[in-house]
């Protein structure tokens, strides 16, 4: 039996290459189509879609896990929801059963987009196996925490108040805390706060924890942005 935690078996897909080309026309493709889905759709049937795509997810995201567990690379330092994209897919998972969602939505929003537009722009599969399901599943994982608030923005009438972008960069650096003890402590690395991305990044520079600092200021500037974007006449809804 091949132990795959014990393997250096991270996939990296190319900025711009071919693979990473056809990859994103065929993302951009289930995304586009899943907002449309929802534009063309009436109040009531929105709300079922919302719930079907919940389920849906919830699925993929428990078999996600079983398949780790079966390959043999389950475990406390990998599989843990703690990166920006695995929080973002539990609130995918629960937002639509609690009944007051505002701040798991602005956390969601903010998180989910600009963590899955990063991880499609520079996708590394850890711990691949060769198998289809991981590397179908990251796309689809990541690309669902992208189209999903932006659904509920749009279509089930949540919205962004005013300070949304600084409560969740203060959340951050709340998890910030928490989880930089828990890396340590389980020799893990999530949220990249004990080394930088194994992937050629723009905003990744430096060694630890001076690469920190510029996570720190761009993502200050990135959550920002994305408030008056979304405050911006046309592309509301």
């Amino acid at each position: 039996v091949i132990n795959f935690l014990e393997m250096d078996t991270n996939y990296e897909i190319i900025f711009l290459s071919n693979e990473w080309i056809i990859n994103s026309v065929f993302t951009l493709l289930f995304m586009v189509l899943f907002l449309l889905l929802g534009k063309y759709s009436g109040k009531e049937q929105r709300v079922q879609i919302a719930y079907v795509f919940v389920y849906i997810f919830i699925g993929v995201y428990v078999i996600y896990h079983i398949m780790h567990y079966l390959d043999g690379t389950w475990s406390l330092s990998k599989r843990l929801p703690l990166h920006l994209c695995g929080i973002s897919s539990v609130l995918v998972c629960v937002i639509m059963f609690l009944k007051k969602r505002q701040l798991a939505f602005e956390f969601l929003f903010y998180c989910g987009i600009l963590g899955g537009i990063n991880s499609l722009l520079t996708p590394l599969i850890d711990n691949y196996t060769g198998g289809n399901f991981f590397y179908i599943e990251y796309y689809y994982s990541h690309s669902s925490i992208i189209i999903f608030p932006l659904y509920l923005f749009y279509y089930m009438d949540m919205k962004l108040s005013k300070y949304s972008w600084l409560k969740t960069f203060l959340i951050l650096n709340i998890l910030l805390v928490i989880i930089m003890p828990l890396d340590f402590l389980l020799g893990a690395n999530y949220m990249y706060l004990v080394d930088p991305p194994a992937v050629n990044h723009p905003l990744v520079s430096g060694e630890w924890p001076y690469y920190l600092i510029n996570f720190e200021f761009f993502v200050f500037l990135l959550l920002y942005f994305t408030y008056s974007l979304f405050k911006v006449s046309f592309l509301k809804n």
